[in-house]
Formats: structure tokens, C-alpha cells, sequence
């Protein structure tokens, strides 16, 4: 008989990453629990939303049991895991958006540190909970100091989304330690590909790049990240829970490049042709200076490979909104309606 796979509950399991996650886990033969409160962070009327979303449910989540929940309410909480009964937790569920979290301050912190704070303080009460994983960020660095950038780097956040994805991770760590329950700490960056929903700057390029619209940009030669494909990332998380060399560790897991946004927008004109650009004022006071970070310990503790390029990451990508977002292809293709002179009041 074979080895039987984990049962993996997913918090934060019908988001962009955590949907990708599931279905890799379910590929690979593990029991998935997706609980997630379906919180929205931008316009859920947007053009490519509810297809993004329809996608992940019919495509990325079959096979997989979605129960809504929130994570912020302990005994709700605490219910959802008895009745699933998992041996390996993933903690994504959090606002995924930095410039988000400098604004709403006290939302981040519920959702960011709070949650992690409620979820790692009852897994020791479960004797079924073998492992706890917990997706971090790699803007607990701040500027870098060193590229690539390794896991025991510096940790010094420069924005409020950096200092409290740093603070969860010290939970998980310290909590996780109380409890006697291995843990693992996943660092990502710049995650891009199908059904990205949350606005990031490679989805807003492919969208408006497919509309006809201007790809607007900050210091497009200067600003380096390491763009990292949905599904190698989905793919390094899943290695570190299926693997006990990822116990008590923590890994960057990204695709340990650093590339402009200038090399992002020659991609897509490669693609598109000619591209309207168009340079904004900078404002990086609390954008951290970033580039590649260091793989090469997921590469040797867990076998992780990371396999797309920029340049094949974003033909997969643009690839994925032809055929599914076919709102905005409607969208490029419809012209400006004139205002009528009067209107109907709304009913």
C-alpha cells in the first residue's frame, strides 16, 4: 500500500495563491479543506472578476471541499478544525495587498496578525496537527542589503504590510514552539499569472496592454522584483508541506530573478507590439528596494525548481486572459457610448 496523503486544510484556499496551492495538492493526491470568508479587497464588479473566479472554482478547486469561515472568530475557528480534522494547516488567508494595508491599518491587522495570532495559538490544542505553514512575504526584508537575497538576511520592513507579515511570522514561530507543532515559513514575491483578481502591476499591464489602454509605470528601468509565476510558487509551497526537511524552516520561493519593469513592458510589447507607456510621479517612501532573492535553499532542502521565465510566465499569462477573460476582449471591442441628454431616475 501506498503512503497516504495528508488531509491539508487552506486558509485563505479560493484566493489567487491559495487556490493554485489547492490544486496542486489535489494533483498530488492530498485530501484538501479550502476555508475561506470570501473578503474582497477590490471592485468585485471589475470586468475579469467573476470569471477569474468561476475559473478557480470549476477549474483549480475541484475536488476540493470550500467551507466559509473566518479565521478572526477563535471559536468559529476552532469548530471549522475539528469538524475538517487536518494534520497540515496552510495560513494564506490575509489582505494581500501592501498599499492596501498602509491605508487600512486596522483591517490589516485583523486580517495579517491577529488571524495568524488565533490560528497558531489553537493548533497545539489538536494532537492531528502535524505541521503548520505559514505564507509570509518577502517585504519583511525592507530594502535589500543583499542580492540575491538569502533567509537569514536583514529583516528590517519599511512599510506597515512588511511589519506585520514580520510579526506573524515571529507568532508562528514562537507559538508553534510552544506548542511542539513543526512549522515552515514560505517567503514569495511578485506572484503574477491566471486569475490574479487583487490589481498587482502585471495583471493591470496584461489587462490594459489586451484593451488598447496605457501602461502607466514609476521608474520602470530602476524598479526590480523578482516576478515570480503563480504556480511555481503554488508548486514550492506544496513541497514544503509535503516534505519534513521543510520542518522549522524558513524558505524564499520565488523564481530568484531579479527583473525591471521596463524588461516586463519589452515582454509584453514582444507580445502586443508597440504599447502606449506612460511615466507617473514616484512616490517610494515606502517602497522598498528589492531584486532577486536567494532559491537556493528550497532548491536543495525540497527539490524546488522553479520553471518560467518572465518571458514564458507572461505568454502563459496573456495566454489564460484570451481565452477566459473574455469580458475584456468585449471591453477593447466596444466603442464609446454618448451620454443621452436626459435620464431615467434610478429605480
Amino acid at each position: 500500500m501506498g503512503v497516504k496523503k495528508p488531509r491539508v486544510l487552506i486558509t485563505g484556499g479560493a484566493g489567487f495563491l491559495g487556490s493554485h496551492v489547492a490544486r496542486r495538492l489535489l494533483d498530488a493526491g492530498c485530501d484538501v479543506i479550502v476555508l475561506d470568508f470570501f473578503h474582497q479587497y477590490i471592485y468585485p464588479l471589475a470586468p475579469s472578476f467573476l470569471e477569474n473566479m468561476q475559473y478557480r472554482h470549476e477549474v483549480l478547486l475541484n475536488g476540493a471541499q470550500v467551507i466559509r469561515g473566518n479565521i478572526n472568530n477563535k471559536e468559529d475557528l476552532r469548530r471549522q478544525i475539528i469538524k475538517a480534522e487536518p494534520s497540515i494547516i496552510i495560513h494564506l488567508a490575509a489582505l494581500p495587498l501592501a498599499n492596501v494595508a498602509l491605508w487600512q491599518t486596522e483591517e490589516a491587522f485583523d486580517s495579517i496578525v491577529y488571524a495568524t495570532f488565533n490560528l497558531a495559538d489553537i493548533v497545539g490544542d489538536f494532537t492531528f496537527i502535524k505541521k503548520f505553514v505559514y505564507v509570509s512575504s518577502s517585504m519583511i526584508y525592507g530594502d535589500f542589503e543583499t542580492i540575491p537575497m538569502p533567509e537569514d538576511g536583514r529583516k528590517n520592513p519599511k512599510d506597515v504590510y512588511g511589519s506585520m507579515k514580520l510579526t506573524g511570522e515571529i507568532l508562528v514561530k514562537s507559538l508553534c514552539r510552544k506548542h511542539d507543532v513543526p512549522y515552515a515559513i514560505i517567503r514569495p514575491s511578485a506572484i503574477y499569472g491566471p486569475t490574479d483578481n487583487n490589481r498587482r502591476v502585471l495583471q493591470i499591464f496584461v489587462e490594459n496592454a489586451l484593451t488598447n489602454k496605457p501602461l502607466e509605470v514609476t521608474n520602470p528601468q530602476a524598479t526590480f522584483l523578482d516576478f515570480t509565476y503563480v504556480e511555481d510558487a503554488a508548486e514550492g509551497i506544496s513541497l514544503a508541506v509535503l516534505s519534513d526537511k521543510a520542518d522549522n524552516q524558513e524558505f524564499n520561493v520565488t523564481r530568484g530573478e531579479g527583473r525591471s519593469l521596463q524588461d516586463a513592458i519589452d515582454v509584453l510589447q514582444k507580445i502586443f507590439g508597440q504599447l502606449e507607456v506612460r511615466t507617473k510621479p514616484e512616490n517610494a517612501k515606502f517602497r522598498p528596494s528589492r531584486g532577486a532573492l536567494d532559491v537556493s535553499k528550497a532548491k536543495k532542502l525540497l527539490g524546488y525548481k522553479p520553471a518560467h521565465s518572465l518571458e514564458e510566465g507572461l505568454a502563459r499569462y496573456v495566454d489564460y486572459v484570451r481565452r477566459v477573460n473574455k469580458s475584456l476582449l468585449e471591453e477593447k471591442n466596444q466603442k464609446p457610448q454618448r451620454l443621452a441628454k436626459k435620464t431615467s431616475p434610478a429605480r
